[in-house]
């Protein structure tokens, strides 16, 4: 009994610490070490990466924390399909509107096309909710597999040590969510399939 409890516990943290949120600032953090762009001065990628987490992650986060708490959902509840929908919307907004800034005070392309891409895994994964709940935290990871190999071509630089990480930190996260009973193994490699997907057709046209 008390290993199941920590196993619970771990697999909640491993949820809480690869939220699906942090998938931009990843990309962006990637891009600033890979390409041209990490030339920028350290305050104008300093302020870009601040924007992109209040818009990304803060706001997104308190916004669907206020729902929860109004509808008195715990963590677990919130995850039944039929009430994902409004977290949902509120993160598309929210990425919606910082593609807007960053369009609007003429950031590089190649920073509002991170933005971009995981914008089309948002809605991507929304669509099929509808229909079949399917994992956004691995659909995050596969995101990043997907950007590590588009970035891969576009700066010739081998990925592979880079894959093997965000591999092992889809297994480990993928098992916590089937273990979290949040989804099942066909949901979590349905949503890690999705992520890389998307994320190549949202980043080919860089």
């Amino acid at each position: 009994m008390k290993r199941e409890k920590s196993i619970i516990l771990a697999a909640r943290i491993v949820s809480l610490v690869f939220t699906p949120f942090y998938l931009p600032l990843l990309g962006l953090m990637a891009l600033f070490a890979f390409s041209y762009l990490a030339l920028l001065p350290w305050a104008y990628k300093l302020q870009v990466l601040t924007l992109v987490y209040v818009f990304t992650i803060l706001l997104p986060t308190v916004l669907i924390h206020l729902y929860r708490r109004y509808q008195g959902w715990s963590l677990i509840e919130l995850g039944h399909k039929e009430r994902r929908m409004v977290p949902y919307v509120i993160s598309i907004l929210c990425y919606f509107f910082c593609i807007y800034l960053m369009d609007l005070v003429h950031i590089p392309h190649f920073m509002s096309g991170i933005l971009s891409a995981a914008l089309f895994i948002q809605v991507a994964c929304a669509l099929i909710n509808v229909w079949w709940k399917i994992s956004t935290h691995t659909a995050a990871v596969g995101g990043v597999v997907g950007a590590l190999f588009v970035f891969g071509e576009l700066f010739n630089f081998n990925p592979v040590w880079w894959l093997c990480l965000v591999f092992i930190i889809a297994g480990v996260l993928g098992s916590s969510r089937i273990i979290l009973r949040q989804h099942t193994l066909a949901q979590v490699v349905a949503g890690f399939v999705v992520g890389i997907v998307c994320a190549i057709l949202g980043l080919a046209y860089l």
